[in-house]
C-alpha cells in the first residue's frame, strides 16, 4: 500500500491543477444532482420487531387512514393576565388569525380551542390546530413562514402563542454557526502549528471539499435510504475534523521532508506514502468502526454509521490526492522556513541531547505517578455512568428561546407533565363476543387505579372489531421513570389478562417506544464494544507486533469511554455544571448516543495510537533502547498529535452551540471524549506506562511473529528504497 500511494501522491504532485479540478467538478455535479433531486429525509426511529413497532403496525393495519394524514401544528395560546380565552374579545382575535391562516391553499383546515374544547381548568390556556392537505415533511417554508407571521396578530394583543405539533420550526442547519466556530479555531490552531497562515488554509480547503462532497453524496442516498436528519450533522463534524487531521498527518510530514533537502514533488509522494499511508488506515479504521453501527440492528443507527463513514472516507480519499497536489503547486510557500515555536514548547527539552523533550523526560522520570493520576482521574470521573438512564430528548430538552419549549411549558401547565407521554394501548381480542365490551371496560377501569395514571379513554373498536384502542394518560413526562415504569406494569399485567380474558395488550406511544429503543441498544452495546475491543486488539498486535502495548491502548480506550459516558451523565442527566456547557434542562442520555461515542471514539484513539506509538516502535526497532524510543515518539509524535486532538476538540465544540439537543449531546460526548483519550490517556498513560514495561512492551513471541504479516503502517519500505537509491546517486 505505501507504494502505491508513494506513486498517487508523486502523481498528484505533478497534476495538481488537474487533480484539484477534478475533485472541484465533481463536487458541482454532486451538488446540482442533490439539489435536482431534492433531499427527503426520515426522522422513523422505530425499531422493526419490537413491542412498540407491532403495535403501532396493529393499530394502522386495523384502523386504516384513506389517505396520508396532513401535517399538522398546534397554536398553543395563553390569555393575557386576568383575562380568559373564552372572553369574546380575546376569541375573536383568535378566530381572525385562524381565518388568515386558512388562506393558504396547503391549509386543509383549523379549529380553535373553543370549537375543539380543550381549555384547562382556568379556560387560560388552550390549542387550536391547523391541519395541511400535505404530510408534515412536505410543508412548504412559505407556509411555515406564512404561521411565523400571523401569530404575531395575537402575540401583539397580549395572547402568548407558540407551537407544537409535528411540522417542525425549528429546522436543523447544517453549514452554519457550529461548523464555523469550529472551522475558525482549527485555522488558529494550524496557523499555530505551521506558523504561517497559508499552510494552515489548506488543510482547511481539502476538508471543506471533501466534507462537501460527502454531504451531497449523502443528500442524494436520501432519495433512496432512510437516513435521519440528525445522521448529517454527525457525518458533518466527523467528516470535517477527520479532513482536517488527516490532511495536518501529511502536511507535517510533507514539512519535515523538506526540511531533509528533499524536493517539493518528492517531499509530496514521501508524505503521502507515509503519513499517507498512516491516515489511509486509520481512516479505514474509523470506516470500520462506524459501519459496525450495523452490529445493533437497528436501522436508524446503521443508516447514521453509513453516512458517516461516506465523509471519513471521502476525507480519507482527499488526503491522498488533494492534499498532495497542493503540496505540489504551493509546497515551496509553506517549506519549513522558520522554526516551529508552537511545537517547539509542546516538546521543549530541559537539556539538549537529541531525542530528548520536556513532556517526554517529565512522564519518564515519573511514570509511576503519572499512570496512577491519569487512571485515577479518569476513573473517577467514570462514576456516574453506572447509573445511566436512556433516553430520548423531547421539546422540553431544547432551549427556552424555541418556541417548541415554550409551547411545552405551557401545554405541561395546562394539561400535566403527562399529556406529552400518552400511552396508546392496543387490545387484541382472541375470541370475539359479546360479553368483550364489558370485559374492557373492567379492565379499562382496573388500569385507571395502576399508579401513575392520570386518565383512560372509552376504548374504541376497529372497523373488524377485534382490536379496540384506547389511550392513556400517566401524571408524569415521557422521561420520567415513572411513567417508564407504567408502561412495564401493562405489559406485565397484560401476559395474566391474556391468560384470563384472551385479550392482549400492545403498548406504544413515545415512551413506549423510547424504551424499546433504549433496551434493544442496551442489549447490543455489550456485543458492539466486545467486537471495536477485540478488533482493535488484533489490529494492533499487527502494526506494533507486541502483546502488552496493543492491550495498554484498549485497556485505555475503555478507560477513555468510561469517562466520557460518566462525565455525560454528570452533566446531561444528573444536571451539573449543565448551565456552563449551554443545556436548557437536565434529561436522559441520548439512548444511542453510548453506541456512537464508542465507534468513533474507537477510529480516533487508534488514529491517534497508531501516530504516537509506530514512532516509538521504528526508534525501539533501531536502537533497543525502550527510553529513548518513548521519548522520541512523543518529541516526533507528541505535538502533531496534540495538535490534531485540538482540532478535534475545536471542531466537536463547535456543534455544543446547536440549538438541537441531539447534536449538542453528540458533540459534547465527542469533545470530551478526544480531551480524555487524546491529552490524557495517548499523551500521558500510554508513555508512563511504556517506560514501567520497558523492553517486555515490544514482546511478541517469536512463533507468533512468524505468523503475523508484516503491515507497513509508516512505509518505512518507502523510506528504505529512497535512501537506497540517493546512496546509488
Amino acid at each position: 500500500m505505501a507504494k502505491i500511494l508513494y506513486r498517487l501522491g508523486s502523481w498528484s504532485a505533478r497534476s495538481g491543477k488537474r487533480v484539484i479540478g477534478g475533485a472541484l467538478c465533481l463536487l458541482i455535479i454532486l451538488a446540482i444532482i442533490a439539489i435536482s433531486l431534492k433531499p427527503s429525509f426520515s426522522d422513523d426511529m422505530s425499531i422493526p420487531g419490537t413491542p412498540s413497532e407491532k403495535a403501532g403496525q396493529l393499530l394502522q393495519d386495523e384502523f386504516p387512514s384513506p389517505v396520508e394524514p396532513g401535517g399538522e401544528v398546534h397554536l398553543v395560546f395563553k390569555a393575557p393576565e386576568n383575562e380568559t380565552l373564552e372572553m369574546e374579545s380575546v376569541n375573536q382575535v383568535i378566530r381572525n388569525m385562524l381565518a388568515e391562516i386558512k388562506e393558504d391553499p396547503l391549509v386543509a383546515s383549523t379549529a380553535s380551542p373553543l370549537e375543539l374544547g380543550n381549555l384547562n381548568e382556568d379556560k387560560t390556556i388552550g390549542y387550536a390546530v391547523v391541519t395541511y392537505q400535505v404530510p408534515a415533511s412536505e410543508v412548504t417554508e412559505d407556509s411555515k413562514d406564512n404561521i411565523l407571521d400571523r401569530i404575531e396578530i395575537t402575540r401583539n394583543e397580549g395572547i402568548q402563542t407558540e407551537l407544537a405539533g409535528d411540522v417542525s420550526f425549528s429546522e436543523l442547519e447544517i453549514g452554519g454557526t457550529s461548523e464555523a466556530i469550529g472551522i475558525i479555531v482549527a485555522y488558529m490552531i494550524l496557523a499555530l502549528t505551521f506558523t504561517s497562515f497559508l499552510a494552515a488554509g489548506m488543510p482547511i480547503l481539502t476538508a471543506v471539499i471533501g466534507l462537501g462532497i460527502g454531504i451531497m453524496l449523502i443528500m442524494i442516498g436520501t432519495n433512496y435510504l432512510d437516513i435521519a436528519s440528525f445522521a448529517l450533522s454527525l457525518a458533518s463534524m466527523l467528516g470535517l475534523a477527520v479532513g482536517i487531521d488527516y490532511a495536518l498527518f501529511i502536511m507535517s510530514r510533507f514539512r519535515q521532508q523538506m526540511a531533509k533537502g528533499y524536493s517539493v514533488q518528492e517531499s509530496a509522494a514521501i508524505a503521502t506514502g507515509t503519513a499517507g499511508n498512516a491516515v489511509v488506515f486509520a481512516g479505514l479504521t474509523v470506516v470500520v468502526a462506524l459501519l459496525g453501527f450495523s452490529v445493533a440492528r437497528i436501522p436508524f443507527l446503521t443508516m447514521m454509521g453509513v453516512s458517516a463513514a461516506v465523509c471519513v472516507f471521502t476525507a480519507m480519499i482527499l488526503a491522498v490526492t488533494v492534499v498532495p497536489a497542493l503540496l505540489g503547486m504551493m509546497g515551496h510557500k509553506i517549506g519549513p522556513a522558520r522554526k516551529n515555536r508552537f511545537l517547539q514548547k509542546l516538546t521543549r527539552s530541559g537539556t539538549r541531547s537529541e531525542g530528548s523533550n520536556g513532556w517526554g523526560k517529565f512522564v519518564t522520570k515519573r511514570p509511576l505517578f503519572v499512570a496512577v493520576l491519569g487512571i485515577l482521574l479518569l476513573g473517577i470521573i467514570c462514576i456516574p455512568f453506572f447509573h445511566m438512564e436512556l433516553g430520548l430528548p423531547d421539546n422540553g430538552t431544547k432551549s427556552e428561546e424555541t418556541t417548541e419549549r415554550r409551547a411545552y411549558d405551557l401545554l405541561s401547565e395546562a394539561y400535566g407533565a403527562g399529556y406529552h407521554a400518552n400511552l396508546v394501548v392496543a387490545a387484541k381480542v382472541h375470541e370475539p363476543g359479546a360479553d368483550v365490551a364489558n370485559q374492557l371496560n373492567e379492565i379499562t377501569a382496573e388500569l385507571s387505579e395502576l399508579p401513575n395514571v392520570q386518565f383512560v379513554s372509552p376504548a374504541i373498536p376497529s372497523p373488524s372489531g377485534s382490536v379496540y384502542m384506547f389511550t392513556l394518560t400517566p401524571t408524569t413526562g415521557p422521561n420520567d421513570s415513572e411513567t417508564k415504569d407504567l408502561v412495564n406494569a401493562i405489559r406485565e399485567k397484560s401476559e395474566t389478562l391474556e391468560n384470563e380474558n384472551r385479550i392482549e395488550f400492545m403498548v406504544t406511544g413515545t415512551t413506549a417506544v423510547n424504551i424499546d429503543i433504549s433496551q434493544k441498544l442496551s442489549g447490543a452495546l455489550p456485543v458492539f464494544a466486545l467486537l471495536i475491543v477485540g478488533f482493535a486488539f488484533i489490529l494492533l498486535v499487527l502494526v506494533f507486533r507486541s502483546i502488552l502495548v496493543p492491550l495498554k491502548a484498549v485497556l485505555g480506550f475503555l478507560l477513555s469511554l468510561g469517562a466520557t459516558l460518566g462525565f455525560v451523565v454528570f452533566v446531561i442527566q444528573d444536571g451539573y455544571l449543565k448551565d456552563l456547557f449551554g443545556f436548557p434542562a437536565e434529561g436522559p442520555v441520548l439512548n444511542f448516543l453510548p453506541v456512537i461515542t464508542i465507534g468513533i471514539l474507537f477510529g480516533l484513539a487508534m488514529d491517534y495510537e497508531v501516530f504516537l506509538v509506530s514512532r516509538m516502535r521504528e526508534e525501539y526497532t533501531h536502537t533497543g533502547n525502550a527510553e529513548k524510543a518513548i521519548l522520541a515518539g512523543v518529541k516526533e509524535s507528541g505535538g502533531v498529535v496534540t495538535a490534531a486532538g485540538l482540532i478535534m476538540i475545536a471542531v466537536f465544540a463547535g456543534f455544543m452551540l446547536a440549538p438541537d439537543p441531539m447534536i449538542k449531546s453528540m458533540g459534547f460526548a465527542l469533545t470530551f471524549g478526544v480531551l480524555f483519550d487524546a491529552f490524557v490517556v495517548r499523551m500521558a498513560i500510554v508513555p508512563a506506562v511504556m517506560k514501567l514495561m520497558g523492553k517486555s512492551a515490544w514482546y511478541l513471541p517469536k512463533w507468533l511473529d512468524k505468523l503475523l504479516p508484516n503491515i507497513d503502517v509508516e512505509g518505512e519500505s518507502i523510506m528504505k528504497a529512497n535512501h537506497h537509491q540517493k546512496s546509488r546517486d
